[in-house]
């Protein structure tokens, strides 16, 4: 009865997988054909030839520029993001001092700001201080937010940590800095996945400031791009569908190489100890 009841689950996992992927092989497929192919024969069939000059049509057409945009700005604003939060989340629950309890309120009441009812505010701020159209309003932006999202993720993990390691490389002689650097953040790894994954998620898809902040074609990112380009190609289907596969592929990525650390670092920092 227990490997009947193993069978029919992994049959039920499998089939929720099968429909999860079903779309993305539906968009790969596509994505290698042209107008003739996708309107004439059936959306799941091969294509009758694999197109892949699809791909450096929407490259040479300028998708390259936006998709290096999002990776840097994508990247500075989460290694800004984790290396902040991990700092404040350190400084409330490993050091004691009086008002750190009123500092990660002041942090959480982040969490219940909309993003539109601060676009005017941002807005009015960057052009007082020269960054509109430029991409440092987007790094700070998305460092901003996404602070208490990463501080709460990492809260729960930071109190299991044990606070003999600490003692210890204190009677070593062992400064707060380098215990902080040295100590505390490798031991925080598997979080620290968890809250890359989710911060590159929120920063590569995020459409509403990058077309807030940013007009030049040469500081856009691929979720502003992509329409742009959708629009130079608005006959060209398969092109579109080779623009999407581009912008989901990292994201993809990212999540299969750290999926284990993501589901050991949600567990983790789920429980208090």
């Amino acid at each position: 009865m227990n490997r009947i009841g193993y069978f029919l689950l992994y049959v039920c996992l499998a089939a929720v997988a099968l429909f999860q992927i079903l779309p993305l092989i539906w968009l790969f497929l596509f994505s290698l054909k042209d107008n003739r192919e996708i309107f004439a024969g059936s959306p799941f069939a091969l294509p009758e030839q694999f197109r892949w000059e699809n791909y450096a049509k929407v490259w040479d057409g300028g998708i390259g520029v936006y998709f290096f945009n999002s990776v840097w700005v994508t990247g500075a604003a989460i290694v800004l993001t984790v290396l902040f939060a991990s700092m404040a989340t350190f400084a409330i629950t490993r050091m004691r001092w009086k008002l750190s309890g009123f500092v990660l309120g002041l942090f959480m009441v982040g969490l219940m700001i909309p993003i539109h009812s601060a676009l005017i505010p941002l807005y009015s701020m960057f052009v007082s201080v020269n960054l509109i159209d430029n991409p440092l309003s987007l790094v700070i932006t998305y460092t901003a937010y996404n602070l208490p999202i990463t501080m709460m993720v990492l809260l729960g993990f930071y109190y299991t940590l044990p606070r003999e390691v600490e003692e210890a490389a204190v009677i070593d002689g062992c400064s707060i800095n380098r215990m902080f650097f040295q100590i505390i953040l490798p031991m925080t790894a598997p979080v620290m996945a968890t809250v890359v994954v989710i911060n590159m998620i929120y920063n590569w898809n995020e459409y509403v400031f990058v077309n807030t902040f940013i007009s030049s074609e040469e500081y856009k990112t691929l979720t502003v791009g992509i329409q742009n380009f959708i629009g130079q190609y608005m006959t060209d289907w398969g092109a579109i569908g080779a623009t999407l596969i581009i912008s989901v592929l990292p994201v993809i990525i990212a999540f299969i190489f750290f999926s284990n650390k993501v589901v050991e670092g949600i567990s983790s920092s789920a429980v208090k100890g």
